[in-house]
């Protein structure tokens, strides 16, 4: 696999998802100190007339003549994409139309005749498997619930999964760096994201429907602050800021739709009312589009991303149905655990038989049970007292 830092390169779960405008919005910012070439990537799979991402298609495929194309954008006045990226400031603009078997070949050559100490932005999901750019980004939207082909096959390498709104994105470009040629995203970026690739083909189930009884109002809608905006935003919201990008989907389980729509993620109310959080996590698993799940409850303000990989890779190698973490041997955390969807049978059954408790599931599927430890970030807010002492915190 070819190895080019001066490459940034950005992919999509799906088209009109943002990725041209993420690509100008990168141009602009960085042509004014540095030339920059932009190469847009049509990979083609057959010459058959079809198109490959399914209906009447735009001709693009079937009207490639022999095994490659490239042209070279001239005009910035129209809304093509390559037109765009040459608007956005690209001193070079290049289109590859190629089959996928000559991928490696063709822009070998493209290369060659672009120089080796070019900076490049580059479209492409299907490069990624021939090229390891210096930064991988890939963009998709809040509500994606399915990735296309070439995007699944590549996700797992990207350095930062992108969201878009349709407005802006969840990612500030300034983060970026361009340094000597080589474009990078400085680890400690990285870390405070935690927008990577290895979760996304999980959903996150955040629980929002509960009576809060303890608390005495609505947990979900308790104001709070994060690091870097002053503001106090509602708990749930500060929730799903931390998870956005890092999963395939994400599922609010609750039955007040509209006033949790502000969150611009699918509401999934209880399929039965009144049989508490365990009618909630089945409801939002059988919405869930992929086989593992993880379940948050809303008054768990941190998320500490990478124990929750650690629980994903838990429930891959046990083959297990749930892992849940134990912080004693009588104290589970079943409202910050994952869940496949194979657990969906057992709590039916639970369900069925009258069972409210979501540890009477746990004796009906196969369970694994990891500690938590003494992990500071791991806080509840179940009264009031717990919540006024975790704002102090955040005041002082």
């Amino acid at each position: 696999m070819v190895k080019l830092n001066g490459m940034l390169m950005i992919g999509s779960a799906g088209p009109n998802v943002g990725k041209t405008e993420l690509a100008c919005a990168v141009i602009k910012k960085f042509s004014r100190n540095r030339d920059i070439v932009g190469i847009k990537i049509t990979t083609i799979k057959a010459k058959d007339g079809q198109c490959p991402r399914g209906g009447q298609g735009c001709g693009v495929c079937a009207s490639l003549e022999g095994d490659f194309s490239v042209t070279q954008e001239t005009n910035s006045d129209s809304e093509k994409d390559t037109a765009r990226l040459l608007a956005a400031g690209a001193a070079d603009v290049f289109w590859l139309r190629v089959l996928q078997t000559q991928l490696q070949e063709r822009i070998t050559a493209l290369l060659d005749v672009i120089g080796p100490d070019a900076v490049i932005v580059c479209e492409s999901n299907s490069l990624r498997q021939v090229v390891e750019p210096g930064l991988f980004l890939m963009v998709k939207t809040g509500n994606s619930k399915t990735w296309k082909s070439s995007a699944k096959q590549v996700r797992k390498f990207a350095d930062r999964i992108v969201v878009s709104d349709g407005s802006g994105f969840d990612f500030d470009i300034d983060r970026i760096e361009l340094a000597d040629g080589k474009w990078s995203l400085p680890a400690a970026t990285k870390e405070v994201d935690k927008h990577l690739g290895p979760l996304a083909e999980a959903t996150a189930i955040i629980m929002a429907g509960g009576d809060s009884h303890r608390m005495g109002i609505d947990k979900s809608m308790l104001p709070i602050k994060t690091a870097h905006k002053t503001n106090p935003r509602p708990i749930v919201e500060v929730i799903c800021e931390q998870l956005r990008g890092s999963f395939d989907q994400i599922l609010i389980s609750a039955n007040e739709v509209e006033k949790l729509s502000f969150l611009g993620f699918e509401i999934v109310p209880d399929k039965t009312s009144g049989q508490g959080p365990l009618m909630g996590i089945a409801s939002a698993l059988e919405a869930s589009v992929n086989e593992l799940n993880f379940v948050v409850a809303c008054d768990i303000p941190q998320i500490n991303l990478d124990y929750v990989r650690q629980m994903l890779d838990e429930v891959e190698k046990s083959n297990a149905d749930i892992v849940i973490p134990t912080t004693s041997e009588d104290k589970y955390e079943p409202l910050f655990a994952v869940y496949r969807k194979s657990a969906l049978e057992s709590l039916h059954e639970v369900l069925s038989s009258g069972g409210r408790k979501i540890s009477d599931l746990f004796t009906r599927c196969k369970a694994k049970y990891i500690e938590l430890g003494d992990a500071e970030w791991f806080i509840n807010l179940n009264t009031m007292e717990e919540y006024e002492e975790f704002r102090t915190k955040q005041d002082a």
